[in-house]
């Protein structure tokens, strides 16, 4: 893996630091990972809102505006309260396809008394992420949550 994570988390810090806006820093955020990151075709948030996934902050392909609780791998990450790692999303059973061009998958769900949501990254290569990625997606997502208060 090229790239040096802890470099990354000091520049989400960085960014993060000066806002307490929600939809400003996830805004921010995406943007600067999908352009920091090799191998990611799309990074966002999806809030949720009525009982509902709604797409909220991202960077790259137009996406599923809605995603029912428990469908697809951010409905099912948010459900089961746990972080996904999908290392082919077309054996994913349930799995929406809102970019044809996704091939792999992690999805880190939230749950603060502001805002629950999921923070979603997506990328056209098999078994993208591996666990370092998921340490590293579950810090970046701590930090935003932290900018909130």
């Amino acid at each position: 893996m090229a790239h040096d994570y802890d470099l990354l988390i000091k520049q989400a810090e960085a960014l993060l630091s000066v806002e307490t806006d929600a939809v400003a820093n996830a805004a921010n955020l995406c943007a600067m990972l999908y352009h920091q990151l090799e191998g990611v075709n799309w990074v966002g948030f999806y809030f949720l809102k009525q009982e509902e996934l709604v797409l909220g902050p991202f960077s790259g392909q137009p996406a599923c505006t809605r995603i029912a609780l428990g469908k697809g791998v951010c409905g099912t990450a948010f459900v089961e309260k746990q972080t996904k790692v999908v290392d082919d999303v077309h054996n994913f059973a349930g799995h929406i396809a809102c970019d044809a061009a996704s091939n792999s998958e992690i999805v880190v769900p939230f749950f603060t008394e502001k805002l629950s949501g999921v923070f979603d990254i997506d990328s056209p290569e098999l078994a993208r992420f591996s666990d370092l990625e998921k340490v590293f997606f579950e810090r970046i997502l701590a930090l935003y949550l932290e900018s909130l208060n």
